[in-house]
């Protein structure tokens, strides 16, 4: 990413309404869904800032990396302790068959060779361990905002799908979210596009707004993996290393 991305994502990370509500979601699918066992072995590849971390770490004994020195140092004071370097596909630091739970989430879009990656979280984690994924949905969604964020590409659910499979995982679940302000955000993109917009939209809106979108979004806790979501802004996957 730009470094002004992560500059903001420090920033922003405790108080934005899509952090603080896809936190709340995430965590819901671990706990329904996941059912990680006590004590499991929790592994975040490509931790950012250290958002996640506090939500990821109440699962279990928890390691992270990152590429990029400046979110790393910070993500490295958040846990207390260090956090390696690592540039997908090579995690080669990380022991083999070892992790419960390994957490992926708005990575993948950044590699070259989604698969290759795929295929080294899959020898981390331990047989019947799970992979928390998470990736930017509709291709035709691409604008301003996948640029300043360094994305490669943009996920059909058909397409990841097929990536989940090449790399050798068996799928749990799969399935859109952010969907209930899916209007919203696709009727933005649509808007950039024709303005020609050229920045990121990752601002801080309004108390007020912020509150709303929370809420909105918050929404979604109990409805992913329960109902289908025929359509939704990003996709989260939950799979498995096969037993």
């Amino acid at each position: 990413m730009e470094r002004a991305v992560f500059d903001r994502m420090a920033e922003l990370d405790q108080d934005h309404w899509w952090f603080i509500a896809r936190r709340r979601i995430l965590a819901s699918v671990v706990e329904r869904i996941v059912r990680p066992p006590k004590k499991a072995r929790v592994l975040e590849v490509g931790c950012g800032t250290g958002h996640n971390l506090a939500m990821l770490g109440q699962y279990g004994a928890l390691e992270a990396c990152e590429l990029d020195d400046c979110a790393r140092a910070l993500a490295s004071k958040r846990l207390g302790r260090e956090i390696k370097s690592a540039r997908l596909p090579d995690l080669s630091m990380f022991e083999r068959d070892t992790y419960d739970l390994v957490a992926l989430l708005d990575v993948l879009e950044h590699v070259p060779d989604d698969v290759a990656s795929l295929k080294a979280i899959l020898k981390r984690l331990k047989p019947g361990g799970a992979l928390l994924l998470t990736v930017p949905a509709n291709p035709w969604m691409w604008s301003a905002h996948d640029v300043a964020h360094h994305h490669f590409r943009r996920y059909s659910k058909r397409k990841l799908a097929r990536v989940i499979g090449d790399a050798g995982f068996e799928v749990q679940l799969l399935s859109f979210f952010n969907t209930l302000l899916f209007p919203l955000v696709a009727a933005a993109r649509v808007v950039g596009k024709v303005t020609r917009k050229e920045s990121a939209d990752d601002s801080l809106p309004s108390a007020p707004v912020n509150a709303v979108l929370e809420n909105v979004f918050g929404l979604e806790t109990n409805l992913v993996g329960r109902v289908p979501m025929p359509f939704g802004v990003s996709l989260v996957a939950v799979v498995r290393r096969p037993a």
